[in-house]
């Protein structure tokens, strides 16, 4: 099993426009070989930002590569450009493999 997670500092009054821009978005995963589960977690704020991540899970850390190399994938983050002040920098990507 491979998790794939990527952290998103938003900025402070913007979190319920972060929160739709995923609830809106078709991310095609639901076909997508080796795809298991998805969440976005909400996390602690700060006076300037409000931490999130999403969290999702795969068969092999081959299934997410072939994802993230996919048309599905290219579809899904079309619109990422269109959120003009929600997002504070780029996402930091996390990848692991469960030993246990």
């Amino acid at each position: 099993m491979y998790i794939a997670m990527n952290r998103f500092r938003i900025a402070r009054g913007r979190e319920q426009d972060f929160i739709a821009i995923w609830k809106n978005r078709d991310t095609h995963l639901q076909t997508v070989p080796g795809f298991k589960t998805f969440n976005l977690l909400q996390g602690p704020s700060d006076d300037e930002c409000t931490l999130f991540a999403s969290h999702s899970t795969w068969e092999s850390a081959a299934a997410f590569t072939d994802w993230t190399r996919s048309e599905a994938f290219r579809k899904a983050h079309a619109n990422a450009g269109d959120s003009k002040g929600v997002y504070l920098g780029p996402p930091k990507f996390e990848g692991f493999e469960a030993v246990l």
